[in-house]
C-alpha cells in the first residue's frame, strides 16, 4: 500500500513536470493522453492503474504508440520521466503470453536498472501472468539457466551476461521481436558496444528496435543507422536538458523512522520533480 501511494505521489510530480517538457517529434506524432486510449489488454490497464498511475507521461503519451504499432522508436528524455515504465508496459501489451519463449529482450548499462526494469514489468504485468527474468552479473548462472529453461517471455539484463547466456544456447532468441537499448547514450560510454552487436547478430531479421538515451552522441546516431529501419523520433528538445535549478537540502530530523516520510512531505511541498538522496548504507536506499 506504502509502495503504491508512493508511485502515485511520484506520478502526480512526473505530470508536472511534463508540462514544462518541450518535445521533437516525427511528423504525424500525437500525444494520447490516457491509457484507456492505447488500446491496451484490459489485464494490463488493471496492472497500471493498481501499480498507482493515473495518467501518461508525456514521453509515454508520444512514444507508446509507434512502440506497440510494432517501429523502430527513438526515445531521448532525462530521468525521471516515465522512461522505465513505459518499456514495461509496451513490453507486456505486445507478449503473447501463450508462449513461454523470451519475445523481448531490454539491455542496460547496469544490473540495478536491468533489475529495476525486470520488477517494474512482473508488477504491471501481474494480472497478465508475465514472466520475466534479470539476466545480470553477479547472480548465479545456473539460476539464469534454470530460469530461462523454464520459459520466459521477457528478459531484462546487462549485455555481458545477456551475451553469454546467449552463447550457451541457454537463451534462446529465434522467438524475439522487440530489442530495447535502455539507457543507450550509457552503455556506449561504459564501452558495451561490442557485446551490444554480439547480442544483435544473434537476433531475427525482422526484429523492431527500441532506443531509449538521455541524449544522442554520434555513437547513438552510429547504431540507428546499423540497428533500426525508419525510426520514429521523440525527443526533448535540448535546452531542456540541463542540470540548472539543482538546489540542496540538508535536513535534520530527530527519529530514525521518522526520516522517509519527512522526505516525501519536503518532495510534496516543494514541488520537487526529481531528486537524489543520499543515503549511508544500501538498507536506507531501498526504504521506499
Amino acid at each position: 500500500m506504502a509502495a503504491a501511494a508512493t508511485t502515485s505521489r511520484a506520478a502526480r510530480r512526473m505530470g508536472a513536470e511534463d508540462d514544462k517538457l518541450v518535445f521533437e517529434t516525427t511528423e504525424g506524432i500525437e500525444p494520447i493522453l490516457s491509457f484507456d486510449q492505447m488500446g491496451l489488454k484490459d489485464d494490463l490497464l488493471r496492472g497500471i492503474y493498481n501499480y498507482g498511475f493515473e495518467k501518461p507521461s508525456a514521453i509515454q503519451q508520444r512514444a507508446v504508440m509507434p512502440i506497440i504499432n510494432g517501429r523502430d522508436v527513438i526515445a531521448q528524455a532525462q530521468s525521471g520521466t516515465g522512461k522505465t515504465s513505459m518499456i514495461a508496459l509496451t513490453v507486456c501489451q505486445v507478449v503473447d503470453t501463450a508462449s513461454r519463449e523470451v519475445q523481448a529482450l531490454i539491455l542496460s548499462p547496469t544490473r540495478e536498472l536491468a533489475s529495476q526494469t525486470e520488477k517494474v514489468i512482473r508488477t504491471i504485468g501481474d494480472f497478465m501472468n508475465i514472466q520475466a527474468h534479470a539476466c545480470i552479473g553477479g547472480k548465479s548462472v545456473g539460476e539464469d539457466i534454470r530460469k530461462l529453461e523454464n520459459g520466459v517471455h521477457v528478459v531484462s539484463g546487462t549485455p555481458g551476461r545477456v551475451c553469454d547466456m546467449i552463447k550457451r544456447r541457454t537463451l534462446r532468441t529465434r522467438a524475439i521481436k522487440l530489442l530495447i537499448l535502455d539507457e543507450s547514450d550509457e552503455m556506449l560510454s561504459r564501452g558495451f558496444k561490442d557485446q551490444i552487436y554480439d547480442v544483435y547478430r544473434h537476433l531475427p531479421p525482422e526484429l523492431q528496435v527500441c532506443l531509449i538515451s538521455a541524449t544522442l552522441p554520434h555513437e547513438i546516431l552510429e547504431i540507428t543507422s546499423k540497428f533500426m529501419t525508419d525510426p520514429i523520433r521523440i525527443l526533448v528538445k535540448r535546452d531542456e536538458l540541463t542540470l540548472e535549478g539543482i538546489k540542496q537540502f540538508f535536513v535534520a530530523v530527530e527519529r530514525e523512522e521518522w526520516k522517509f516520510d519527512t522526505l516525501c512531505d519536503l518532495y510534496d511541498t516543494l514541488t520537487i520533480t526529481q531528486a537524489v538522496i543520499f543515503c549511508n548504507t544500501k538498507r536506507k536506499v531501498g526504504i521506499g
